[in-house]
């Protein structure tokens, strides 16, 4: 990627506008910035691409923009390393998606029983850490395909390379997300998190689970032919960073004013890359920890929804949201309102997904019909899986894993399935694995009239 045009110098631009211009050039720079609640946060590398108003050339019409902005401005109670303030602002467009996610992921509306129901839930939220665990770890550059690596989560499979190994890694930090989301965050938990997403995957092993240190030398980011995009903040400095950075996430800091909670969880996945404490897996553990902070926040439905899917699709966009706000007197606005589109998207995605899986699950009772009582949820998803998948295979190990039940509940499923003729069972090695039948539709179709025999003749 190239790194964006950075914007002319602010305080020179607007010093010059007071007082190198007319009356009348000032009045019409002020009066039409397109700056105003309700207009579009455009960076200064879009702003140049565009007409400006009449009467103004690119650099008038962002020292208005600029001056405008300057009074919408809020600060945060953490600094570059110049001891600079990171800011923000609530433009319109912000102020609409964090009412929609707000809604839409703290259980304001109703939503899909199958997440809300303690039976079924499991199934999706396992789903949904799976996805989550992959698209993190390909957008670090893991290449694994997401059909093995689901397998191998599936099955409990040891990984067999380092990027299985971040995709396994990544599903466990998930998962102790979700555990942890009621501590407090402290330097400690992040080093924690750290290290199980890094555990394996580092050609220096000792780096993992700690900040780098001040006689190493410091990992900045680059573009793929050696641009530099971030410098860090030397590593003497880290300790005290992260520790004020862990207050603020704990609302600590909140003196100062008032920090949307979405915008409090997204401004620590920020500065998590901004400050880049770690050799490597920065990235991987900044997500986590904005997993983290929604759900302590008790933005509950965000465990069931997968960000690092759209980033992964569109990485350039991801960097660039970084570059604009970090390049712009530490605006975070722009990063803001990248990640909300982001979210609302994912949420967007999640109730499709729901709504889709509903269906399946509707129609599957349909065409099984009367013997639907026969078959627990588990069982039903299962045999969804086998007629989308007919040459798969499942063990008990995968079943138990992949609805988060006992490893005997999930034997019993495979067998109930088994002693309907649904299912082959197989000796592999030690274990055994359950195959659908090849006929699975044809039986499934003709199950309505089995059972009433059965019915029958009992």
């Amino acid at each position: 990627m190239k790194r964006p045009m950075p914007p002319p110098e602010p305080d020179e631009l607007i010093r010059w506008m007071f007082r190198a211009t007319t009356p009348e050039k000032l009045s019409l720079i002020l009066e039409n910035p397109g700056a105003g609640p309700a207009d579009e946060y455009f960076p200064w590398d879009k702003i140049r691409h565009k007409t400006p108003p009449d009467g103004l050339n690119h650099k008038e019409w962002w020292a208005g923009i600029k001056f405008i902005r300057r009074q919408m401005s809020r600060s945060l109670p953490l600094a570059d390393v110049k001891g600079e303030p990171f800011t923000f602002a609530l433009p319109d467009k912000i102020l609409k998606a964090l009412e929609q996610i707000t809604r839409d992921a703290s259980g304001k509306i109703t939503i899909s029983e199958e997440v809300t129901n303690p039976g079924t839930r499991d199934r999706y939220l396992v789903n949904s850490l799976i996805e989550e665990a992959i698209n993190s770890s390909q957008l670090e550059g893991a290449s694994t395909t997401r059909r093995v690596a689901k397998e191998m989560l599936r099955a409990g499979r040891a990984p067999r390379s380092r990027d299985e190994r971040m995709i396994v890694n990544n599903y466990q930090a998930m998962r102790m997300i979700g555990e942890i989301r009621d501590r407090p965050l402290t330097p400690e938990l992040i080093c924690e998190i750290h290290r199980i997403v890094t555990d394996g995957t580092l050609d220096n092993p000792s780096a993992s689970g700690r900040f780098q240190l001040p006689n190493e030398e410091r990992v900045s980011v680059y573009t793929d032919d050696g641009v530099l995009l971030h410098s860090p903040p030397p590593a003497e400095l880290l300790p005290e960073r992260v520790a004020r950075l862990c207050r603020f996430a704990n609302g600590e800091l909140d003196e100062g004013g008032y920090v949307p909670p979405v915008l409090r969880a997204m401004t620590i996945h920020f500065m998590i890359g901004y400050d880049h404490p770690f050799e490597d897996g920065n990235g991987r553990t900044a997500r986590a920890l904005f997993y983290w902070s929604m759900l302590n926040q008790g933005y509950w439905l965000t465990e069931f929804v997968v960000i690092s899917q759209i980033l992964k699709n569109a990485p350039v966009d991801y960097a660039r949201s970084y570059l604009h706000s970090e390049d712009d007197e530490n605006d975070l606005t722009y990063f803001h309102l990248y990640q909300l589109q982001v979210l609302r998207r994912s949420i967007e995605n999640l109730h499709k997904y729901l709504a889709e899986k509903t269906r399946e699950v509707k129609a599957l009772q349909k065409k099984i019909s009367r013997a639907a009582e026969a078959f627990n949820h588990r069982q039903i998803a299962l045999l969804d899986y086998a007629l989308k998948n007919p040459g798969a295979s499942v063990t008990a190990q995968s079943h138990m894993s992949s609805h988060n039940v006992a490893y005997e509940t999930a034997r019993q499923d495979l067998i109930g399935l088994e002693s309907r003729e649904l299912f082959l069972k197989r000796r592999a090695g030690r274990s055994f694995t359950w195959t659908p039948v090849s006929d699975l539709d044809v039986r499934l179709h003709h199950l309505d009239d089995s059972e009433n025999d059965r019915h029958d003749r009992l």
